[in-house]
């Protein structure tokens, strides 16, 4: 049901010209146009949990590695398509997004393994602004970005939400921003760790379905919301551990 709701959802808004605010090419995905790519070891890793997790869930099937791959090199083609050349040494400006795509991989389990609808979502889904939140790997080196930003290597999820983030820890939750300010650690770095990661390994699936969902319906700002609700959730255990 989520799977259909979303699709429909997103499909309805990308057809709309004011709601889609990144433009993208007509890219078609086959199987030849991918058959010379691979994948990077992380990548591979990426591949074999993720299967792995959605076998445990029932909601993958046998050869389901053949299909996430399949997602996984058609979203680097045409994203690359959106790139811009950069020289740097860091390793996070090089033509390959260095880590693993969390956010495509919660998209094909929620899609049950279908290679071709996980896909087609990705692709609209890309036009919307609430991809560059969401799916880190969109804008990865991306020409939507100005020169200075992509240079930096810093995404802008980290300058936008989780500044956000602290400003209203700080207000909301002022307790939990001194633990976090006596303990040297920032809030934006674990917030950053948990939008990557699509909160993989930190909730459980029909949670992490549940964020994915409430940030395409409702905005992007409610990743913000979110992160501050686990928070306040965690309050009385991060005050313990503070007091250890």
């Amino acid at each position: 049901v989520l799977a259909e709701l979303i699709e429909k959802f997103v499909s309805r808004l990308s057809e709309s010209q004011s709601d889609c605010y990144f433009s993208t090419g007509n890219y078609k995905a086959t199987d030849a146009d991918v058959k010379n790519e691979s994948l990077s070891s992380v990548q591979q890793l990426g591949v074999e949990m993720t299967v792995r997790y959605g076998k445990y869930l029932n909601l993958l099937k046998e050869h389901a590695e053949n299909g996430l791959c399949f997602v996984l090199m058609n979203c680097e083609k045409f994203l690359k398509e959106q790139q811009r050349t950069v020289v740097s040494p860091l390793r996070c400006l090089q033509e390959h997004y260095p880590g693993y795509d969390w956010f495509a991989s919660s998209v094909f389990l929620i899609m049950e393994g279908d290679r071709e609808k996980t896909l087609t979502f990705l692709q609209r889904f890309s036009r919307l602004l609430v991809s560059a939140f969401l799916w880190l790997r969109r804008l990865h080196i991306s020409m939507h970005l100005p020169i200075t930003t992509v240079e930096s290597g810093i995404h802008p999820v980290y300058f936008c939400s989780a500044h956000h983030i602290e400003m209203l820890l700080k207000a909301e939750l002022p307790l939990v921003f001194s633990a976090f300010q006596m303990s040297g650690f920032a809030p934006s770095q674990i917030c950053l760790q948990w939008i990557t990661q699509c909160f993989w390994n930190y909730m459980d699936w029909s949670e992490i379905c549940h964020y994915i969902a409430i940030c395409i319906f409702l905005g992007p700002d409610y990743q913000i919301y979110m992160c501050i609700s686990v928070f306040r959730h965690l309050q009385q255990d991060i005050l313990k551990h503070t007091e250890a």
